[in-house]
C-alpha cells in the first residue's frame, strides 16, 4: 500500500469513549482522501489505547502508539507526526471538540500553496468557543493568547489552538528545535521556525465535550509562560529549570503570605519555618504536575516523593531561615526582604536535588 496523503494525529489520554466516534467522524469527513489516523496514547488508565488497537485490527487506516513512561500532549503530537510518511499531517484533539469536517478545507489550502500552516481558529470571523469553553478555560485561553501575541513573529488570532495542519517535511525540519513540553504545540512550532511561517486561520465552532475530562487547568498557564520564556531567551536556561523557577515564584508568594500572617502569633524563625513548609508543599504539587510531568509521581510514590522533597528542601530551609534571620537581626532588611532573600537562596539547590533524587528527571 502507498503512503496516505494525510495523517491525522490524535493525542489522547482517558478518551476511550471518544475513539470510536472520532474514527467514524474522520471517515465521514475525509471521503475521497487517502488518510490515516494515528492515536498517540499516554498509557491511559481507561484503556484508550486498547480501543484504538481493536479498531485498527479491522481498519488498516488506524494506528496506535502507546507511550509508557512518557507523557505530555506536545511530545505526543510530535511523536505522532514524526511516525507518519504522509505528505501532510494534522493534529486534532481526541475529545471531539474540534470540527473534523474542516480537515478537507485545511488540506486544500495547503495544496494550493496558500499557507505553510492551516489553523482551525475560534477567534476569526465565523469561529466561536462559547459552546465548548467553561469560564475558567476561557480565561486561561485568553490569558495565554495575550501572552503569546507579544512575542509571536506572525499575527495569529488563535495561537492556543490544538487543531492545525502542515506539511510533514516542515515538522521534520524543525523537530530538533521544538521543546516538546506543555500543551500548546502550535505555539512551539510558530516560535521554533527559522522563518516567518504563512498562517491561514479557518473558522470553526468549538464543541462541548461529550465524554472524558478536560486536561486544561490553571497550571497550563505556567507551562505556557515557561515556553515563552524559553523562546524569548533563546534557550539560555534549561526549560525545566525555568519551569521550576516559575513554580518557585508562586511558592515565594505563598511563603510571604503565610509569613505575614504567622508573624502575628509566632517569632520570626518559627513563622519562617511554617511559611517554608506550606510553600514546599505547594511547590511539590505544582512541580509534580508541571515541571516533572513526564516523571509524575503517583499513589505510594507520590507520598514517598513528598517526604523526600521535605527532607532535601529542609536543608535549604535551614539555610533560608539562617540567612533571613541574620539579615533581620543586623537590620540589613525588613521581614519581607529577609524572607524573600532566604527563600531565593535555596532555588538552585532545590532544583538540583529534586531533579536527581525526587523525580530522577530524564
Amino acid at each position: 500500500m502507498s503512503s496516505p496523503t494525510l495523517s491525522v494525529v490524535v493525542p489522547c489520554y482517558n478518551e476511550a469513549e471518544n475513539i470510536g466516534p472520532m474514527v467514524a467522524r474522520l471517515e465521514a469527513s475525509l471521503q475521497g482522501i487517502a488518510w490515516e489516523a494515528i492515536f498517540v496514547d499516554d498509557n491511559s488508565p481507561d484503556g484508550s489505547w486498547r480501543i484504538a488497537r481493536q479498531i485498527a485490527d479491522g481498519d488498516p487506516r488506524i494506528r496506535c502508539i502507546r507511550r509508557v513512561g512518557r507523557r505530555g500532549l506536545a511530545s505526543a503530537c510530535v511523536e505522532g507526526m514524526l511516525s507518519s510518511s504522509a505528505e501532510y499531517v494534522a493534529v486534532i484533539d481526541g475529545d471531539l471538540q474540534h470540527d473534523e469536517s474542516l480537515l478537507p478545507r485545511m488540506l486544500e489550502t495547503l495544496r494550493r500553496g496558500e499557507a505553510d500552516i492551516a489553523v482551525g481558529s475560534r477567534h476569526v470571523g465565523g469561529g466561536a468557543a462559547t459552546e465548548g469553553f467553561s469560564a475558567l478555560r476561557s480565561r486561561i485561553s485568553d490569558g495565554g493568547k495575550a501572552l503569546a501575541q507579544i512575542i509571536l513573529p506572525v499575527p495569529v488570532a488563535d495561537p492556543m489552538s490544538g487543531f492545525f495542519m502542515l506539511r510533514r517535511d516542515l515538522i521534520e525540519d524543525m523537530a530538533p528545535r521544538l521543546t516538546n513540553r506543555g500543551f500548546k504545540i502550535l505555539l512551539d512550532i510558530l516560535l521554533s521556525a527559522r522563518r516567518k511561517l504563512r498562517v491561514v486561520e479557518l473558522p470553526y465552532v468549538f464543541r462541548p465535550r461529550l465524554a472524558g475530562e478536560s486536561k486544561l487547568d490553571a497550571t497550563v498557564l505556567i507551562e505556557f509562560l515557561t515556553l515563552l520564556l524559553d523562546k524569548a531567551t533563546g534557550g539560555f536556561l534549561p526549560l525545566r529549570f525555568l519551569s521550576f523557577a516559575l513554580v518557585g515564584g508562586i511558592g515565594l508568594v505563598v511563603h510571604l503570605a503565610v509569613l505575614s500572617q504567622a508573624l502575628h502569633v509566632l517569632p520570626f524563625a518559627g513563622a519562617q519555618w511554617l511559611a517554608s513548609f506550606v510553600a514546599m508543599t505547594v511547590n511539590f504539587w505544582l512541580n509534580n504536575r508541571i515541571t516533572f510531568s513526564d516523571a509524575r509521581l503517583r499513589r505510594k510514590a507520590l507520598w514517598r516523593g513528598l517526604l523526600l522533597f521535605y527532607v532535601v528542601c529542609g536543608i535549604g530551609v535551614a539555610a533560608n531561615v539562617g540567612v533571613a534571620s541574620l539579615l533581620l537581626r543586623d537590620e540589613l532588611a525588613n521581614w519581607g526582604v529577609a524572607g524573600a532573600a532566604g527563600a531565593l537562596l535555596t532555588l538552585v539547590w532545590n532544583y538540583a536535588v529534586s531533579a536527581t533524587l525526587v523525580w530522577r528527571a530524564r
